[in-house]
């Protein structure tokens, strides 16, 4: 979102050409009510539910005009000089945006994961992959789901209704299930210059400068206990590599709620690659490894 002459206040909040408060929060209860009843009469369609005309033609008026409303309002504050960023983020609120964002890197990610297209590495020094260690778990998950959707499939048969959505949720479930994991491929830890970027499947991404590092250091961790400033990036239920900043960055929660945090845990399939790149980058200002090393040779 761009920013104000004073640097800290988003272009299009608190101004005069803004829309007005009681239209925007009018424009979201209609987007509240017309999409979720889409969906249902959707479902009841699919399901083999006959669904009278006056209920469909109701149905769609609403939807046309909803649609209509916003089109306008979205035109409206573009000629005000708002960004097409700045206009989503007055008409739709942020935690909607962000869980439809998620969404969205999820089902990519498994297109990109498919083409063989990490993204974010196209200008990166180095790459270090992170996914290794949980495939087989995540491959077991996913086929334990899709047992499930054909199991509740044959026992639903006589269901029309109620097996056309637990269908949708079962598939949409086992696509979620392997989303996460083409995540965890395609969005690798990052070194770009003087950035180092953290990933973990579609939902985290914290840039670190690589001048706030104040340690870091290979530890094998199975267990973390939440503390607050501290962000675990586990793998498979485990972390490799500590690393300790000398001031916090942010590292937002999934709804956007900000979390500063100073030591971040991470997994890589190869730690100590990720550990002698930054070592060799913060070099005087890093701690020893505490894993030890082999004994001395007699």
């Amino acid at each position: 979102m761009t920013t104000g002459p004073d640097g800290d206040r988003p272009s299009g909040a608190g101004r005069s050409d803004a829309l007005p408060s009681r239209l925007v929060r009018l424009l979201r209860l209609a987007a509240y009510v017309a999409l979720p009843a889409e969906v249902v009469l959707a479902v009841l369609l699919v399901g083999g539910v006959r669904i009278p005309g006056a209920v469909w033609a109701v149905a769609e008026l609403l939807l046309v005009v909803l649609l209509l409303a916003e089109g306008l309002a979205c035109l409206r504050l573009r000629r005000r000089g708002l960004s097409r960023r700045d206009v989503l983020a007055e008409l739709v609120p942020r935690p909607v945006l962000r869980i439809i964002g998620h969404e969205l890197r999820i089902m990519t990610s498994l297109v990109r994961w498919a083409a063989r297209r990490p993204q974010g590495v196209d200008d990166a020094d180095a790459v270090f992959p992170h996914a290794r260690d949980q495939a087989a778990l995540m491959y077991g998950f996913a086929f334990v789901c899709l047992v499930e959707t054909v199991g509740m499939s044959y026992l639903l048969a006589g269901r029309p209704l109620v097996h056309a959505v637990v269908l949708v949720l079962d598939v949409y479930t086992v696509l979620f299930v392997l989303g996460l994991h083409a995540a965890a491929v395609t969005r690798p830890h990052t070194l770009t210059g003087n950035v180092l970027r953290l990933r973990q499947a579609a939902h985290v991404d914290v840039r670190v400068p690589v001048d706030r590092i104040a340690a870091v250091r290979h530890e094998l961790l199975f267990t973390h206990e939440k503390a607050e400033g501290e962000l675990n990036l586990a793998v498979g239920s485990q972390t490799s590599v500590t690393i300790e900043l000398v001031e916090p960055v942010d590292a937002p929660r999934l709804l956007g709620a900000p979390r500063p945090v100073r030591v971040l845990r991470v997994h890589a399939d190869d730690p100590r690659a990720l550990l002698a790149h930054l070592r060799g980058l913060t070099r005087g200002r890093t701690a020893p490894s505490t894993t030890p090393g082999p004994p001395p040779s007699v």
